[in-house]
């Protein structure tokens, strides 16, 4: 279990925290997907759920990160990253620079791991296979599309097999079915009781994988609960957060008269 209680974050040489007494609680096996406006404060609370601030990136941090029942203050950026992984958006930052083909890079987690060499190769055959890019083993890191690098960052972290996975917006570079593939993937992980929180602007996305979502608006978490209700909120959009296609199609539907229920749209 991974969890925030009262996290109010200022970045250094900022006067003003970025993110405001945010409490969340991600049980083991739950995905938790994270809403917001850009700027609202979605990629601070992957940085301090991820322990990355102020461990590694400084600033203060009052409130507490507690990681199965161990609080987290002082701990060192390498316990850390043992316990949760994460990712962002941008797959150059999270590349090694040493691995000369993308097994390489995959295999490295699992290799600092200490894992036996045997381990290790079945770790990274798999996270290739789960993510359908077996093909681009062979290939030179560096010498991928945005979309394909992306796909390798996170092969990467499902290497290692975390118990916690903080995820910042995974699939802004992916296609639809690259979108999917992840979608597999983390569901594939939750199953086996990987906690999971996902930072996404895809409402779709997020409607079919999360079992609860919250949103974030100017640095505080305005509402946390089940997927239907939340993405079902009236005041969704006045968070900046657009609803998935289902309620749009829903509220299209009833503004001309017709049942949703009836067109087989849920709410």
């Amino acid at each position: 279990m991974l969890e925030l209680r009262g996290a109010t974050y200022r970045y250094a040489g900022y006067a003003r925290p970025a993110i405001h007494d945010v409490d969340l609680r991600l049980a083991d096996g739950e995905i938790l997907g994270l809403m917001g406006a850009n700027e609202a404060g979605k990629s601070t609370i992957c940085l301090v759920a991820s322990g990355l601030a102020p461990a590694s990136i400084g600033g203060g941090l009052t409130g507490t990160l507690t990681i199965d029942a161990e609080p987290m203050a002082g701990r060192p950026v390498h316990e850390l990253a043992a316990r949760v992984a994460v990712g962002f958006q941008d797959p150059a930052t999270q590349r090694s620079g040493i691995a000369a083909t993308v097994f390489e890079e995959v295999a490295l987690g699992p290799m600092n791991l200490g894992l036996p060499a045997t381990e290790t190769i079945a770790r990274a055959r798999e996270a290739l296979t789960l993510l359908r890019i077996g093909d681009l083993a062979d290939r030179d890191p560096s010498r991928l599309s945005g979309g394909q690098g992306q796909l390798v960052a996170i092969a990467s972290l499902l290497a290692m097999r975390p118990r916690h996975i903080v995820l910042d917006e995974p699939t802004a570079q992916l296609d639809p079915e690259g979108t999917r593939l992840v979608a597999d993937a983390l569901r594939s992980l939750a199953a086996t009781g990987t906690a999971l929180l996902v930072a996404e602007h895809k409402t779709d996305l997020l409607d079919e994988l999360c079992d609860r979502v919250a949103v974030v608006s100017e640095g505080r978490i305005v509402a946390d609960g089940p997927t239907a209700a939340i993405l079902g909120d009236g005041r969704l959009e006045a968070w900046g957060v657009e609803p998935p296609s289902r309620v749009r199609l829903a509220r299209a539907l009833a503004a001309r008269g017709l049942d949703p229920a009836a067109a087989g749209v849920g709410a």
